[in-house]
């Protein structure tokens, strides 16, 4: 049985799409081969003759110095010698010389250019910089380039073939993106033998300009492409990765495999592409944030395209396995435990029914053994059966061929079943020829077959982490308090130590930072001298301790520099000199400034670990985990992107063993995890604000039912040389701030003007019900529902934004006496991918209409429009909205329209 036969088949329907600049790449009306030879077996004569044999309705031109013709076209000495006006050019020239090949197509209008050639920064830093030069020159001409170092580009939709791989992938449904061109070559021929086909299929090699989020941009606004799967061996501009998966992934899968997740893995990916690899941990954690699907196997993209075409993801990580043999149930078992999944626990209700129509032999549990002598009816009641189970996320059919075993009819009647909801079905037909029908007819019944059972549970497995992924960014937070956040005051903490030189801020300092974001710390106090310690330690109360007060040492307890319980004066005094001996001794003088004085708080409780580190391609990394002295040892944490809100704190939490004793365990009370929660957002809120921090610890933070606490810390810093524009780029935009500002309505009633935060989904919500049909139908042009504008799928899209590709400001005004608020307005712009054009709306309160708060939202979003260098925005209007249209106006948009036609265009040039 082919595994993915027929995936994505694509029908003959005309599919239409917003046209975009990257449409160069694969719907060319003329193309230029630059290095176009006749040489066999040359990169210059494939690509030539892959573009004339698979014709894709355009002209191909080949450029060559020397030759009239090539493969008997006419040639041309340069791309500006050719008389017609060229889209795209195919460079395989050498490649000192592509910087002046690149200035020449912007000179002729070409308006994107695939570089095929290699020599560029795989070789080292003579080839780094003039990979820079073809940037820089592609840039200045308006020219769009995909590699260098790549194969190149297939559109089997529209014929293309600009590469020099052997033969057209089919036309399908799958959007396949891959770094390297050789691995792109061995798909391509597994993909023939498969029956694979393709909506896109490039290499992207070093990706000097076009990028993995220009391209997931684009095939996630191709309604041809169902499926986006990536070879990644370097990550590139993780911000645009970032910003374009969480934006597409909502809508279509995005499946990725990352090679270099070992050390020597990493090291032969980076001398491949020339990028650094960053750390695999991180670069989890960022696919998390995102919604990416991270598989392990090649083969695992293409099944999981397949299962994810066909099977709605499951809820939850409980599969069922229906078998009529125990040996492959009890690999499936195996696999999807190892894989993270779990057995169903079968119900009550579920077993009595088994019990009544099952054999008495059968295995009573879960994997679910009917027997080898199971016929069609049998297989189609036990899958009702378990379908109905609520404790069941999904089933899988497992059959082996018996001489009593009737695969196809089996398959018959398990069709019915193929949707059952939102709980998804696989099969593993385990043969040859014999089950060959059977498979056919669940393929094309839309249940994904298996030749393996462990290979389908693995891939349950994965498809439900694709779920729970996407769950776990959008689950409604919960809004973490700004009371008493001082970022000013921790700044300017900051701010001192640099300019004095250091880049470690004392313990003191430290916990004065946290306690500027409202992270309880313990009281400390700083003594210089013994007796200032022991009048410290007095007046704190006994017992204390002391630890090493110094601007140059950060562990303190490999100098012996914290002393604990110390129950009395003497203690004290002897604990001083200890500290003060031990510093001198190990590390020398110099290094000694006094001790600090805490109580000595008693450990009842988890210690835990919080803390940020940056990473070389991701920048701030925030770590959660457990803490102690053996934090390293026991290596029990996760990590996160910052900025966090309280539901992406939970799930960093909950992938910690840690957890289970934080939730209680063994009549242990719980800690207070809602609380760990909004310090993890506080923690993040800090990490972002103050960028001049390098590093954090937070090691130990006592966590227990009664409390939660820092008892130690240590904050890096960067070192006075370092520039404000050497700092790293954040993976995720913050929250913009800077866009908060009240305003007074016509009334005088004051309003806050702010960007939309995933908090406000419940105010978004009591704000619909506030509007009248006629609001409604005037904004989205159209009758909605209220229960339609408040489902939480489409408030997702409303409330989580990238700030990076669009703004939704919201007017909140305070409701009087109950001391909460509530939304009046939404004004919205929206970023056009590929270009610099930007769209608009604005939705106002039915009660709170000609009160001048849709032209101030209109304002504030030009002003921010200009602010992100969008050139022109534009939206759509009704020819009846006369109050839009009057704002419109006011505010200069030209507005045009048809007399016949009900919407009117605005635009307007920023």
């Amino acid at each position: 049985m082919k595994k993915f036969k027929k995936l994505g088949v694509e029908s003959e329907t005309t599919i239409l799409k917003r046209p975009q600049p990257l449409d160069v790449f694969f719907s060319p009306e003329s193309v230029a081969v630059i290095g176009a030879t006749e040489t066999p077996g040359s990169v210059g004569r494939t690509v030539l003759w892959n573009l004339i044999s698979t014709p894709f309705g355009g002209t191909v031109y080949p450029v060559n110095l020397k030759r009239p013709s090539v493969l008997g076209i006419k040639a041309y000495p340069s791309v500006g010698a050719v008389p017609a006006q060229v889209d795209l050019a195919v460079i395989i020239t050498p490649a000192p010389v592509i910087p002046g090949v690149i200035r020449e197509c912007a000179e002729a209008g070409v308006r994107g250019a695939i570089v095929i050639s290699a020599g560029f920064k795989e070789l080292g830093p003579e080839g780094a910089k003039l990979e820079q030069q073809v940037l820089e020159e592609a840039r200045k001409g308006g020219v769009r380039v995909i590699g260098p170092n790549c194969l190149g580009v297939m559109s089997p939709p529209t014929g293309l073939n600009a590469t020099f791989g052997r033969g057209m992938a089919r036309p399908g449904s799958v959007g396949f993106i891959s770094q390297s061109g050789a691995l792109c070559t061995a798909v391509l021929d597994w993909s023939f033998r498969e029956l694979v086909g393709f909506s896109a299929f490039l290499s992207i090699g070093a990706m000097v300009d076009v990028s993995w989020g220009d391209l997931i941009y684009y095939l996630g606004d191709d309604p041809r492409t169902k499926s986006i799967l990536i070879y990644m061996e370097s990550i590139g501009d993780a911000r645009g990765f970032l910003s374009a998966a969480r934006e597409v992934a909502l809508t279509k899968p995005i499946i990725v495999i990352k090679a270099g997740r070992t050390a020597q893995g990493g090291k032969a990916a980076a001398s491949h592409t020339g990028s650094l690899t960053g750390s695999d941990d991180v670069l989890d954690a960022a696919f998390r944030r995102s919604g990416v699907l991270r598989v392990g196997q090649i083969s695992d993209l293409f099944y999981m395209a397949e299962v994810l075409a066909k099977q709605p993801p499951p809820k939850g990580p409980k599969l069922t396995i229906l078998t009529n043999a125990g040996g492959p149930a009890v690999l499936a078992t195996d696999a999807l435990i190892t894989s993270g999944g779990e057995l169903t626990d079968l119900s009550p209700e579920t077993f009595e029914e088994f019990n009544s129509f099952l054999p008495p032999t059968w295995s009573r549990n879960n994997p679910v053994d009917i027997i080898g002598d199971a016929t069609p009816e049998r297989y189609a009641k036990a899958l009702a059966t378990a379908a109905k189970d609520r404790n069941s996320n999904g089933m899988l059919v497992v059959l082996t061929p018996q001489d009593m075993t009737d695969p196809t009819q089996i398959a018959e009647q398990l069709k019915p079943y193929a949707n059952l909801g939102d709980k998804p079905v696989f099969a593993s037909w385990m043969g040859g020829p014999e089950v060959a029908a059977g498979e056919r007819i669940l393929n094309q019944a839309g249940i994904p077959t298996f030749s393996y059972p462990d290979n389908a549970a693995r891939m349950f497995t994965y498809a439900w982490q694709y779920s729970e992924n996407l769950r776990g960014i959008y689950e409604t937070p919960v809004f973490t308090s700004e009371a008493g956040v001082d970022p000013e005051k921790a700044a300017s903490i900051i701010r001192k130590a640099r300019e004095s030189g250091r880049t470690i801020l004392t313990e003191f300092e430290s916990k004065e930072v946290l306690a500027a974001y409202g992270i309880p710390t313990v009281e400390t106090r700083v003594a210089s001298t013994e007796q200032d310690a022991v009048k410290a330690a007095g007046e704190i109360g006994y017992p204390v301790v002391l630890k090493l007060f110094s601007e140059t040492i950060t562990h303190k307890t490999d100098v012996g520099g914290v002393q604990l319980n110390l129950k009395n004066e003497a203690a004290v005094r002897d604990a001083f000199r200890r500290i003060q001996t031990g510093v001198k001794e190990k590390a020398g003088e110099g290094h000694f400034l006094g001790v600090t004085v805490q109580p000595m708080i008693k450990l009842e409780g988890y210690e835990v670990i919080l803390g940020s580190s940056l990473d070389p391609q991701f920048g701030p990394v925030i770590l959660f985990g457990l803490g102690g002295q053996l934090v390293e040892v026991f290596k029990d944490r996760a990590l996160g992107l910052p900025p966090l809100n309280t539901t992406l704190a939970r799930r960093m939490m909950e992938q910690t063993r840690i957890y289970k004793a934080l939730k209680g365990v063994r009549g242990r009370q719980a800690v207070d995890l809602a609380g760990l929660e909004q310090m993890l957002v506080r923690f993040s809120r800090l990490v972002v604000e103050q960028r001049w921090v390098k590093e954090i610890d937070i090691n130990p933070m006592l966590a227990s039912p009664e409390r939660l606490i820092a008892l130690d810390a240590r904050v890096v810093v960067h070192d006075k040389s370092v520039r404000e524009e050497d700092l790293p780029e954040l993976p995720i935009r913050p929250y913009p701030s800077q866009y908060v500002s009240p305003w007074k309505m016509k009334n005088g009633e004051e309003v806050l003007i702010r960007p939309i935060r995933p908090e406000d989904e419940p105010l978004i919500v009591k704000f619909h019900e506030t509007l009248s049909e006629r609001s409604v139908y005037l904004r989205y042009l159209q009758a909605l529902k209220l229960s339609q504008r408040v489902a939480h799928d489409r408030l997702v899209r409303i409330c989580f934004i990238d700030y990076d590709r669009e703004m939704a400001l919201v007017a909140e005004q305070q409701e009087a006496g109950n001391g909460g608020s509530k939304i009046i307005g939404v004004g919205r712009l929206r970023k056009l991918s590929g270009s610099k054009d930007a769209e608009f709306a604005v939705l106002v309160s039915d009660g709170w209409h000609g009160s001048g708060l849709g032209t101030e939202l209109v304002r504030r979003l030009l002003e921010f429009g200009r602010h992100e260098k969008v050139a022109r925005v534009v939206g759509d209007v009704l020819q009846d909205n006369m109050v839009m249209r009057r704002i419109c106006e006011k505010l200069g948009f030209t507005l045009t329209g048809v007399p016949d036609e009900p919407v009117m265009k605005a635009e307007l040039t920023l």
